[in-house]
């Protein structure tokens, strides 16, 4: 069975955000994976110093086929550096996994299905 990790922010750390339904939006698309035969898991991290090593212990927790970078880390031009942290620590905790990038999320499996 294929696997895939899943990169993103916790929304339940984000100021004016409805974190709650946020998060359980991503757990549906969590879900999702299954109905694929796809191995999914997701670290969510928090903008602080324990993102990267949060990153690292999802990365290395076992070999994954696709890491999933999304949006929330991705897109906003704040986030540029981490955006930049995550893609090494791909490249250096989880060499052989292909990148993707949903986005939204909701599309995540969809974006994994590309490299599998």
């Amino acid at each position: 069975m294929p696997s895939v990790l899943i990169l993103g922010v916790d929304p339940t750390t984000l100021p004016g955000m409805d974190g709650d339904a946020i998060r359980a939006a991503l757990d549906q698309e969590l879900a999702r994976f299954g109905d694929h035969a796809i191995e999914a898991s997701m670290a969510l991290i928090a903008l602080d110093e324990s993102a990267e090593p949060t990153m690292i212990a999802a990365l290395s927790e076992r070999a994954w086929d696709v890491v999933v970078i999304g949006g929330g880390i991705r897109k906003p031009e704040p986030l540029l550096p981490l955006f930049e942290r995550a893609v090494n620590l791909v490249r250096r905790h989880a060499p052989k996994a292909a990148v993707a990038f949903n986005t939204s999320g909701g599309d995540s499996v969809e974006a994994a299905k590309r490299w599998l």
